[in-house]
């Protein structure tokens, strides 16, 4: 495909930013998805529970784009839904391993969340060795009545992979959807996440980091609809860009009728490592209702001068410094993180990031 136009944001604003949708050129969508067999889930009862058809694909209410939605809804090749019931308070952990057998890959995970069910979701994209692969995913989340529903993603792709991926979210009264997205892998990285907040107290929150180096793009498409008394959306976005890597971010909470009391709040944070790397950032607080309370701020800089003498100071070298910095930055989000293994992961994924060839 010569172009590929996606992500667009729920409100045109401005073109002067040029973020209101992307264009993707020379993008290879491939045409043939095999079955996807490397995955590895540690409860059994998840694995084939549910074949999606034509005729019962749900609309996406936002999603990455027409292309990328048909080709999900047409050419799914991993089928899952996870019924958070009866594996009460369990970690449930998808691993998806790209191979050379496993190129492309097109999920669709339904997550339902029942009713005072409390549960965390791992979900890992991982490939060893440099190739073309391909990931075009669809995730949904139904959080029922007094639910509270984490979800953890580590894209962990190389460097040559495509990684496209559109989140909805639906939430009933007093229930918590929580991400947190570890976003390093891949040479584009789109992200579409909604999250439809119905219920009266219920709080959707999501927490991310992302890594850039070489000629890395990030876009990053993040919208709150807020409708339920006194619910609440919370965004925090922290990022790092090395060499000509190039980062979008698009954040917006809308204040719906009847959301009285709501409360939202979107922080962007990017550290630039090198004069080549760019930053985009696009906050938008939109309001049809009183009494609601919305917040957001953004910024991006290059490292400080004075803080990697001082760290050099103490016998580092300048990509140990920045790796140093990165790191504390990143910290808050990473520990939020209770699995120990997959903070070693992370800490692993940076540190090869940072290793100089």
């Amino acid at each position: 495909m010569d172009k590929l136009s996606i992500n667009e944001i729920p409100i045109r604003t401005a073109n002067n930013f040029g973020i209101n949708s992307i264009e993707i050129e020379n993008i290879n969508i491939p045409e043939n998805f095999g079955y996807f067999s490397n995955i590895d889930i540690n409860i059994e009862s998840i694995k084939d529970k549910v074949n999606f058809s034509n005729q019962n694909y749900r609309k996406l209410t936002y999603g990455l784009g027409e292309v990328l939605e048909t080709q999900n809804k047409e050419k799914c090749n991993c089928p899952l839904k996870v019924d958070v019931s009866s594996i009460l308070n369990k970690e449930i952990k998808i691993d998806f391993l790209f191979n050379q057998s496993n190129r492309n890959l097109a999920e669709n995970i339904e997550i339902i969340a029942n009713e005072k069910t409390k549960s965390t979701i791992v979900l890992t994209y991982q490939s060893d060795d440099e190739i073309n692969y391909y990931h075009n995913g669809v995730i949904r989340v139904l959080a029922k009545e007094k639910t509270e529903v984490n979800v953890i993603i580590l894209n962990f792709m190389g460097s040559r992979a495509n990684n496209f991926l559109s989140i909805e979210n639906e939430l009933q009264d007093n229930s918590k959807v929580t991400y947190t997205i570890i976003d390093f892998g891949g040479k584009v990285s789109c992200t579409n996440f909604f999250s439809n907040v119905l219920g009266e107290e219920s709080i959707t929150e999501i927490n991310t980091i992302y890594l850039g180096k070489d000629k890395k793009l990030f876009d990053l498409n993040y919208i709150a609809e807020l409708s339920g008394k006194k619910s609440a959306s919370k965004m925090e976005v922290q990022g790092a860009l090395m060499d000509s890597s190039v980062k979008h971010f698009k954040g917006t909470i809308n204040f719906k009728k009847g959301c009285k009391k709501a409360f939202g709040t979107e922080n962007e944070s990017c550290m630039l490592l090198s004069e080549k790397a760019k930053s985009i950032s696009l906050p938008i607080l939109l309001c049809s209702e009183e009494e609601v309370e919305g917040n957001h701020s953004t910024s991006s800089g290059k490292v400080g001068d004075k803080e990697l003498f001082y760290i050099r100071s103490r016998g580092f070298d300048l990509m140990e410094a920045k790796k140093l910095l990165v790191r504390a930055k990143f910290n808050s989000i990473i520990e939020n993180i209770k699995n120990d293994v997959l903070k070693e992961m992370i800490e692993n994924e940076i540190n090869k990031t940072f290793a100089i060839n």
